[in-house]
Formats: structure tokens, C-alpha cells, sequence
């Protein structure tokens, strides 16, 4: 089969060429770092769908508060996908408090100023779920968790849902 050195001890065969354990620890190097197919990894934070995904889950968050203001993305902390029946987005982002009122539909939140600082300006850390289905332009956030970033574990007063 192959040319390899081998020596006999009382426990069985072992291989002895350097060659062949660079190889062996290579291999198991490449499984070890390489995504298993199914899970989830890091995706670039500027990539479209990651885009779309935090468009959606902001305007899910906007829905489901009832804040007088609109919040938007300040800024994007993790973005990682999963391939399943579509793609599933995972995102930890921080939302914050805009000037722009519920009231006054704004054409798109990115064009709302955030509330400067003081007694109005809130902010909270999320963590929010997309299931995206790109090819029949469909996404739904299936669910979200937010607090305030002092915490580090969410409590009663979360915004949480689903």
C-alpha cells in the first residue's frame, strides 16, 4: 500500500514518518475550523442579506413597540448565517431612539436622525432571529429579545417576543 515506516510495540502498530502525522494533524486541523454543513457562521456585516435581515427585524421592533419614536440600527455587533429551508439570519445588534415620531410616517428610517443625548435618547441590545426564503422574496423575524445595554441578562422589563 503505501511506503510508510511503521514499529511494532506491545500496544499495536504505530506509524513513525513525521510525514504522515503532519498530514493527520492537518486533517483534523481543516475539520476542526471549517464549517460543519448546517451550521451557523460569521458573515460579513455589510453583506446584502445581512442588510435586508436587520431592515426587517428593525421595522419588527418598531411594530411591536409601543415607543411614540422609531428606533433604527446604530450598530451591528454579530451577523452570522445558517443555511435550513431558506437562510436563517443571526444578528446581535444595538437599536436606538430616533427623533423621527410614529405619528410622521419618515420614507426610510436611515433618513431619522438618532435623539441626541439626554432624557430621550434610549438604546438597547438585541438579538434577533431571521428566516429568510431569498427566491421567493420572503423574511420573517421569528423571534427577537432586547434590554437595555447595562444589563448583561435580560429581565421583566425586556422587549421580548416569540
Amino acid at each position: 500500500m503505501f511506503n510508510t515506516p511503521v514499529t511494532k510495540s506491545a500496544g499495536g502498530w504505530n506509524l513513525v514518518c513525521p510525514l504522515t502525522l503532519q498530514i493527520i494533524i492537518q486533517c483534523i486541523g481543516m475539520c476542526l475550523c471549517s464549517p460543519v454543513p448546517g451550521s451557523s457562521h460569521n458573515i460579513s456585516k455589510n453583506d446584502p442579506g445581512v442588510q435586508n435581515a436587520v431592515l426587517v427585524s428593525t421595522y419588527t421592533f418598531n411594530n411591536e413597540s409601543n415607543d411614540i419614536f422609531f428606533f433604527r440600527v446604530y450598530a451591528i455587533k454579530v451577523a452570522q448565517i445558517q443555511i435550513v429551508k431558506g437562510i436563517k439570519y443571526v444578528l446581535e445588534v444595538t437599536i436606538s431612539r430616533t427623533i423621527c415620531r410614529k405619528s410622521m410616517s419618515p420614507p426610510s428610517l436611515d433618513k431619522c436622525p438618532f435623539q441626541p443625548e439626554g432624557a430621550l435618547q434610549q438604546m438597547f441590545n438585541c438579538h434577533f432571529e431571521v428566516w429568510a426564503i431569498p427566491w421567493k422574496h420572503w423574511s420573517k423575524v421569528t423571534s427577537f429579545v432586547c434590554h437595555p445595554p447595562s444589563r448583561l441578562l435580560p429581565t421583566g422589563s425586556e422587549v421580548a417576543r416569540r
